[in-house]
């Protein structure tokens, strides 16, 4: 029986869940893998009551451990561009889809794999994971979705992982600002659904707005970045969802208030 390399579930609340589903090799991606992974995460992205995505892989030990060194072992330069390009096109999927993406890192996350947990907006990681970009161990420089690391752990941090290639523990992690949060495995699942639970309180259309708000900041100057947030602050205005979360918020000082006198 062939095993579904990606898979995909929606729950009645609107949270999707994507896992990488190549366990025995640690949540590996070769090219085909990359492109399933690319287009669940566009599909996904186009159901209309989508409210959150989780990425996670499959068993306790890996989350991404990387690209299929094996496979990239056969490349020839006028055929190895695919590769690159479809991690890229992975994690664009990821910071152009409409709502939050969490990253559930279970385990190991390497090279690849990092550049997709880079790319989603909050990651969650069990205290057992361990983080790296080791592809100038194997003759390459780290690309792609790589630029990212800066902003999140700062230049020095960044120039210590690519040119090392060295493995960084889940608290060293935490540190440089790598992950958000880390837990003890069996508390990863309440970690992340903490998160869920509260992009979940908030309204769908605002969490919407945001996300696109952020994608905006990352390319815009602070100037026209500002703007942006006027133009967005004041369509929300008016809304229907914005009058029922005001107005419940109103009520409910307004019973506070009568509870106390």
């Amino acid at each position: 029986m062939t095993r579904n390399l990606i898979l995909a579930t929606t729950d009645s609340r609107g949270v999707a869940t994507v896992t990488v589903n190549n366990a025995p090799r640690r949540n590996t991606l070769g090219n085909p893998g990359k492109r399933e992974l690319a287009e669940t995460i566009e599909r996904v992205s186009a159901q209309p009551d989508l409210r959150v995505i989780v990425l996670t892989g499959a068993g306790d030990r890996s989350f991404i451990s990387g690209a299929d060194i094996a496979e990239m072992a056969t490349f020839e330069p006028e055929h190895a561009y695919e590769g690159p390009f479809l991690t890229h096109r992975v994690c664009e999927a990821i910071r152009r889809a409409p709502v939050p993406v969490i990253a559930r890192i279970n385990g190991y996350c390497f090279g690849a794999g990092l550049e997709i947990a880079a790319s989603c907006d909050m990651r969650a990681a069990a205290d057992t994971a361990r983080f790296g970009m080791p592809e100038v161990l194997f003759g390459l420089p780290s690309g792609m979705e790589a630029c990212l690391l800066p902003r999140l752990i700062g230049w020095g941090k960044t120039r210590e992982l690519v040119f090392t290639g060295r493995h960084i523990d889940a608290r060293e992690a935490a540190d440089c600002h790598l992950v958000e949060r880390i837990v003890p495995p069996t508390e990863l699942d309440a970690a992340v659904e903490d998160w869920v639970a509260a992009i979940l309180s908030a309204g769908p259309h605002a969490i919407r707005a945001q996300k696109e708000l952020m994608h905006d900041w990352e390319r815009m100057s602070i100037a026209d970045a500002i703007q942006q947030g006027i133009r967005a602050v004041a369509a929300a205005h008016g809304s229907e969802e914005t009058k029922r979360l005001m107005g419940a918020f109103v009520e409910q000082r307004r019973r506070k208030r009568e509870e106390k006198s």
